[in-house]
């Protein structure tokens, strides 16, 4: 079986990141991607996917990105569940990122390079606990 996305789009918003109990970086967004085909009205439509991306990238891409930078992600689809306060149950689907590419950042960002920051092969892509 194979679990592999790979997309590209824009920051919905600036990311978000934070850390768990243990310290370990997790960095969350939402990325807008264009579908391929246009509704009725004769407009492109998107998709909001979700995206979670951990330890040095999570970092990396807090630094760098922010609403509307161009990025590619390559990931896979992760599935979980939880009892929000009203002890209703929520599934959600979002993409882990294995890899986060900086493909065109805001003038703001000034920055002309290419960024890659893939994750470590020796580093474990298991997801920590949130505090």
């Amino acid at each position: 079986m194979f679990n592999q996305v790979t997309m590209v789009g824009r920051f919905t918003k600036d990311p978000e990141l934070l850390y768990t109990k243990e310290g370990v970086a997790v960095c969350r967004f939402t990325l807008a991607v264009q579908r391929h085909f246009k509704n009725q009205q004769g407009e492109y439509g998107a998709d909001f996917v979700p995206v979670t991306v951990w330890r040095k990238q999570a970092e990396n891409t807090a630094s760098y990105c922010h609403k509307g930078a161009t990025v590619g992600v390559t990931g896979r689809i992760h599935t979980r569940s939880y009892d929000n306060k009203d002890q209703q149950r929520v599934h959600v689907v979002e993409v882990n990122a294995e890899q986060v590419r900086f493909l065109k950042l805001q003038p703001q960002k000034e920055t002309s390079v290419l960024h890659n920051f893939a994750a470590d092969e020796d580093e474990s892509m298991e997801d920590p606990v949130f505090s």
